[in-house]
């Protein structure tokens, strides 16, 4: 018997409520501070945070630990 791999493909995009998990803030937030500058897919009423965007978004924001 040949073994079939069991890896989940690597996450392309996060609900907010995951994408707020992923960066360590809370929901409110998240909705109020971070969802207004990144763009978002949707489909249908969903909405969906590239992983991409979260990731430049704390590139934006981050800062040298002396400044």
């Amino acid at each position: 018997m040949t073994e079939r791999a069991t890896t989940r493909p690597e996450r392309l995009a996060y609900s907010p409520e995951e994408a707020a998990t992923a960066i360590s803030v809370s929901r409110s937030f998240f909705f109020e501070h971070v969802l207004p500058e990144l763009r978002v897919v949707r489909v249908g009423r969903r909405r969906l945070i590239p992983v991409r965007e979260l990731e430049a978004w704390l590139q934006r924001e981050a800062v040298r630990a002396g400044e």
